[in-house]
């Protein structure tokens, strides 16, 4: 069935947003190929689903491969993901591997579960990234998570950092990105259930209450709600860095600095503009209108 014209008004709103991502932060090349992890979630569809549009589209060539690890949760549908690579004529690699005993083992209940599992899973996709001669893994983060996780470093690990849309693995030999990293997750969730992709919901860690995660994703639609754009606001600040204006001696040499008898770039203009935008006049990226 055709798709309605909202629905291919978004995905051409989406396809624009992962392509100017991809070239802005040079993701993928001629020749690249890239393994897709996919959760069964919305993100990482919709994501596996828009590479493969660009992928027919490009000028340069890669190859796609779709993977999905199987954790061992109790419950998971396991024939799900694997009927809808076939059905969508994608490459792919369906990985079993126990991580679930293994978390709930090492884990006491009622404590989260996140670390420990990220941990394995990624050693995993990157033994997998090996066998397959992938050079680049894609993961399915998208703008807001890059955002609350700026907020979990800063109010609960002391960091000023954030997800950053590319970044070499742990052990050397890929690289990681997220060509979702400009689109906003309420377009990507309308967009999933506009193309009915089978979503797999998560049971070993995205039901847990006591997530710092969450208590961010709380504080964020709070804020969007009061005052919106916020999430928008903060992802652009997250491009507009002002070294000389934080405090960290290994970004901006601050014992150096002296009077020269003249204001550069590192004046006070940079911190407290004569104008300072109001909340509701702040100069925002245009957005999709639902």
């Amino acid at each position: 069935m055709p798709a309605s014209q909202t629905l291919q008004r978004l995905e051409k709103w989406l396809l624009r947003k992962i392509g100017k991502a991809i070239a802005d932060y040079n993701m993928i090349a001629d020749g690249d190929t890239v393994l897709v992890c996919v959760s069964g979630g919305k993100d990482s569809q919709t994501l596996l689903h828009l590479l493969r549009l660009l992928q027919q589209r490009a000028p340069v060539r890669f190859r796609l491969i779709a993977m999905n690890l199987d954790q061992k949760q109790p419950g998971f549908p396991a024939h799900v993901l694997p009927a809808w690579f076939e059905k969508s004529g994608v490459e792919f690699r369906i990985v079993e591997a126990d991580t679930y005993s293994v978390v709930k083992e090492k884990i006491p209940e009622g404590k989260t579960t996140c670390s420990l599992c990220s941990r394995l899973r990624r050693g995993i996709i990157y033994r997998t990234a090996k066998e397959l001669g992938a050079n680049k893994i894609a993961l399915g983060h998208h703008r807001d998570d890059m955002v609350h996780t700026l907020f979990l470093n800063l109010l609960f690990g002391g960091k000023l950092k954030a997800m950053p849309p590319k970044l070499i693995t742990d052990d050397g030999a890929h690289l990681v990105i997220r060509p979702l990293a400009y689109c906003a997750e309420n377009d990507i969730a309308k967009y999933a259930r506009g193309m009915k992709f089978p979503i797999i919901p998560c049971n070993l860690c995205g039901s847990q209450n006591n997530l710092q995660r969450q208590k961010i994703r709380a504080m964020m639609q709070d804020w969007d709600n009061r005052f919106p754009g916020r999430t928008e606001a903060v992802f652009t600040a997250l491009q507009n860095v002002v070294p000389s204006h934080l405090a960290d001696n290994t970004l901006f040499d601050f014992r150096a600095l002296k009077l020269e008898g003249r204001i550069g770039d590192e004046g006070d203009t940079l911190f407290d503009p004569p104008e300072l935008p109001s909340v509701g006049s702040f100069p925002l990226p245009v957005r999709f209108e639902r």
